[in-house]
């Protein structure tokens, strides 16, 4: 008898767990699908962290930024090498430092510290699965400014200067090539070119991904804290934004050797990256009226060299299109000067707080119709940046 009660109450501990787990899988579940519908209502930007991993280590990293109701985007392209005061281990090191293949939320919350954002979703590919998922959008076609040829451990491959429809092999063998002689930027420039090319395809395929039965092996091929429903619902968001428009922004800093370890210490201890995103972020939301990015034109009214170059560099990290850099007429000029010939006044505002300017001067010019055509004589780029005795590498002050 007393047997019978002890398997009666050990039967009825398992059913108590049971339903214990199976609600809390399901409320995670619900609540996972319920936070993506309201901020798709318009409640709030989506940020996605998106790893492509190579030997359980990020061979790169993105945030991408996504506004339902502007249906807008940004993408930020972390460096591995991002040297951070990491809070784990209480010191300097590279962010991928402590990255975790099996559990990214630590690194998650040095990706939020760094861009002081927070992020809700992720996806992660390794490299072999992220070749399938390439495979599966019938390839990814990206532009290739000069040809490049890749020896892939048997044959050298060539991949054309122009437009390449890379297939799941070409795409892993494009985005993790690594050569000693060429440098960082232009490894970062490759991975950049096909992520946008990716997001792209993702929307040109967006249509064979509503199929449940390929929705549900395309996601198996990455993991992700989002349930299926919520996955297939980020895709079909995704499928709206204007390609023409994805511009990936690097979070840039300066080379320094720390403890033996050659790190990229971002711009002003941080901060600059942080204005960066909140700028964004103020942008997607309020939509704007531009349909393009906006080109500068940046000149150093000073006589202190390099300066023209470091601004432009700052410019370009708020998501500008720097198109010329070089020499004003003169370089005693005492105040910074913005001119706008963009014919779009609260776009103007938006630039001039970059750098915390209000002079800001309008010249009313008819643009040729092939705006992007940047060899044409006659184009003016929208903004052009006279830099001033009052500015101080970021922000102009009163003098």
């Amino acid at each position: 008898m007393v047997k019978k009660q002890i398997d009666i109450s050990f039967i009825l501990l398992l059913l108590i767990i049971f339903i214990f787990l199976g609600g809390s899988v399901a409320g995670v579940y619900f609540l996972n699908t319920d936070k993506l519908e309201n901020e798709i209502a318009g409640n709030r930007p989506i940020n996605t962290l998106l790893v492509l991993e190579k030997d359980q280590k990020p061979l790169c990293t993105f945030v991408l930024l996504y506004y339902p109701a502007t249906r807008r985007s940004a993408i930020f392209d972390i460096a591995g090498e991002t040297g951070l005061l990491l809070k784990k281990v209480n010191r300097v090191d590279r962010i991928d430092a402590v990255y975790d293949s099996h559990n990214v939320s630590q690194y998650v919350q040095e990706v939020e510290r760094l861009l002081d954002l927070d992020v809700n979703y992720e996806i992660i590919f390794d490299l072999q699965n992220f070749g399938k998922a390439v495979d599966m959008l019938e390839g990814v076609t990206i532009f290739i400014p000069s040809e490049i040829e890749i020896y892939d451990g048997v044959d050298s491959v060539i991949f054309n200067s122009g437009n390449n429809n890379l297939d799941g092999d070409k795409a892993k063998l494009y985005v993790s090539y690594t050569d000693k002689e060429s440098d960082v930027e232009a490894q970062r420039s490759r991975q950049d070119r096909f992520f946008s090319g990716f997001i792209k395809r993702l929307g040109e395929n967006n249509g064979v991904l509503k199929n449940k039965d390929v929705m549900a092996v395309f996601s198996g091929l990455a993991r992700t804290n989002m349930n299926a429903k919520a996955y297939s619902m980020l895709f079909e968001e995704w499928s709206k934004i204007d390609p023409n428009r994805i511009n990936i922004q690097l979070v840039g800093g300066n080379y320094r050797d720390v403890s033996g370890k050659r790190l990229l210490i971002p711009y002003y201890d941080g901060s600059l990256i942080k204005d960066v995103v909140r700028q964004t972020l103020g942008s997607l939301t309020r939509g704007g009226n531009s349909e393009r990015i906006l080109t500068v034109e940046v000149l150093n009214g000073t006589n202190v060299s390099g300066l023209a170059s470091r601004t432009a560099e700052l410019i370009r990290s708020f998501g500008y299109e720097v198109i010329e850099i070089g020499n004003a007429d003169r370089n005693d000029y005492e105040k910074t000067e913005i001119y706008d010939r963009s014919g779009m006044e609260n776009e103007a505002k938006i630039f001039a707080s970059v750098i915390k300017n209000n002079n800001i001067i309008t010249e009313n010019i008819m643009q040729p119709k092939d705006e992007f055509n940047f060899t044409n004589s006659e184009y003016k780029a929208d903004f052009s940046l006279i830099i001033g005795k009052d500015f101080n590498g970021r922000y102009t002050q009163s003098r």
